[in-house]
């Protein structure tokens, strides 16, 4: 049996997170429509705020509540704005996933995501975006209380998954977690285009 890794955002998610600005699908594009907000300003959010927050060292809510009043919109009711994010910011990247069906069905895998993920976002798209039907669990930052590329993360992942019979295979589209994840003995792969994951040499042998 083979572990197989996937980062969520700019892989099974399109997202706002990607490497390839090419690919970026935002959520905000109307957010100044709906809460008044320019979006602009709304990043320095991620700048100043985000990075205690993915690691669950304090919840985003509180985080949101602090940050919103300082950027003038105390109107704005924090847990009204996550539903928004999170409703317009899942976007699946459906020819990937149907890509892992598959594999899971061909070859004796398990599926898991690895992701840079704080606890609420990761729980709606477990239980409500449904990838609980898909995957076999769910390493995330929040959970581990480490963000990829921190070497602490994989580690944390490699003790959670157990010995293996062979390294784990790893897809992220972000290139110091690809180094991390090699550093840590995985196979890892810089995730372009799904062209990287069915071109693959140990996946294509399943699905060619």
């Amino acid at each position: 049996m083979r572990s197989i890794l996937f980062d969520v955002d700019g892989v099974v998610i399109h997202s706002l997170f990607h490497q390839d600005p090419a690919r970026i699908r935002s959520w905000k594009q109307h957010l100044h429509m709906d809460f008044g907000i320019e979006v602009e300003t709304f990043k320095s959010f991620f700048r100043n705020h985000y990075s205690g927050v993915v690691t669950g060292e304090r919840s985003i809510v509180s985080a949101l509540d602090e940050f919103l009043p300082s950027i003038g919109a105390d109107h704005v009711n924090s847990l009204d704005l996550l539903e928004y994010w999170f409703k317009n910011d899942m976007a699946i990247n459906r020819q990937l996933l149907n890509g892992i069906k598959q594999l899971k069905q061909k070859a004796d895998v398990k599926i898991y995501l690895a992701t840079n993920q704080e606890h609420l976002r990761a729980f709606y798209m477990w239980h409500d975006l449904k990838l609980s039907h898909i995957f076999d669990d769910m390493f995330y930052a929040a959970r581990l209380g480490a963000a990829k590329p921190d070497p602490a993360f994989f580690q944390k992942v490699d003790h959670l998954l157990g010995p293996q019979s062979e390294a784990p295979l790893f897809f992220d589209d972000g290139q110091k977690n690809v180094d991390a994840g090699l550093t840590q003995g995985w196979d890892s792969v810089l995730f372009e285009t799904e062209a990287d994951f069915f071109n693959h040499p140990w996946v294509n042998k399943f699905l060619k």
